[in-house]
């Protein structure tokens, strides 16, 4: 173990982690604000990229087949939220678990129907195919950097929306006393719907910069949910700064373990084992540092809507 190849996996890590606050972020958003737990939160973010993989292949223009990601992910999401959630706000989690698992299936087989069941690729743009040397001896995908800039900047701008803003202001009071704000003038309804449509766009933007570096295919929705729910159980629910540090710390602890662990499971273990078992520990760290927070912690790290 080099402290080269130690520092490169540690930049993989926040870039897994930021993508996956992008993707917790709209499900701490919708959950902690709306107390609606939304499953098929997931099949936006396969929307994504799928819808981003098949323009930017068709255009040539990554930042124009990333607009239209979210521009198509959010009209899905705004029909999604007429046709459905409308009529689960006032269910309990139950009949929202359920309904929403429902739609991960429908959205599994249409995009079967629209792209087939074979994975799709996703291009790298061309400008950022190369690596740049962050420092001697570390040459880093140039497209990975720009996924890592890209998660702090939609983190601070969304910590500044919801802190710092009228608009922020107005959906912590909706959430903290709804019939008080509705009687001080603020219309709820369309700020709950606006929260919504941002958590879709979100997971969509996730779902468009992560493209490049993993499988676009069917599914990719449900696998990358159960870490962004992870991440919304650590970090608080609710807590847009919970989130983002707990998307962190899921992210490391996934990639490091992934990286390193068969590595030294080699050690007393022969190589085909050491292989298969090394992800699976990596995948128990993850829920191991559920279950240590938890004991400690047991409404999260940070606290709701901080």
């Amino acid at each position: 173990m080099t402290g080269i190849l130690f520092l490169e996996q540690l930049l993989n890590g926040l870039g897994f982690g930021l993508m996956l606050f992008l993707l917790a972020a709209g499900l701490t958003l919708v959950f902690g604000i709306m107390d609606v737990l939304n499953l098929a939160h997931g099949s936006l973010f396969m929307s994504g990229a799928y819808v981003a993989a098949q323009a930017h292949q068709q255009s040539g223009s990554f930042v124009a087949a990333i607009l239209l990601a979210v521009l198509v992910t959010v009209v899905v999401a705004a029909l999604l939220e007429v046709l459905l959630m409308r009529q689960l706000y006032k269910r309990d989690h139950l009949a929202q678990v359920l309904a929403t698992f429902g739609v991960i299936l429908v959205a599994d087989d249409v995009v079967k129907m629209i792209w087939g069941p074979s994975p799709v690729m996703a291009p790298t743009p061309a400008a950022l195919s190369g690596p740049i040397e962050i420092i001697d001896g570390l040459p880093y995908p140039a497209y990975r950097l720009v996924i890592l800039g890209a998660g702090v900047l939609v983190a601070l701008a969304l910590y500044l929306l919801v802190n710092h803003t009228r608009i922020g202001m107005r959906v912590r009071a909706g959430a903290s006393d709804r019939p008080m704000a509705e009687l001080m003038g603020v219309h709820v309804g369309r700020i709950f719907n606006g929260v919504f449509l941002l958590g879709a766009a979100l997971a969509a933007l996730a779902g468009a910069l992560m493209g490049p570096i993993v499988a676009v295919q069917v599914g990719m929705g449900e696998q990358i949910l159960i870490p962004a729910l992870v991440v919304l159980v650590i970090g608080g629910i609710g807590s847009v700064r919970g989130a983002f540090v707990a998307a962190l710390l899921v992210g490391l602890v996934d990639t490091i373990g992934r990286a390193f662990l068969p590595m030294l499971l080699r050690a007393t273990l022969p190589p085909a084992t050491a292989a298969d078992l090394g992800p699976l520990f990596a995948e128990v760290a993850m829920y191991a540092l559920m279950v240590v927070v938890l004991i400690f912690r047991p409404s999260g790290l940070f606290s709701a809507r901080a």
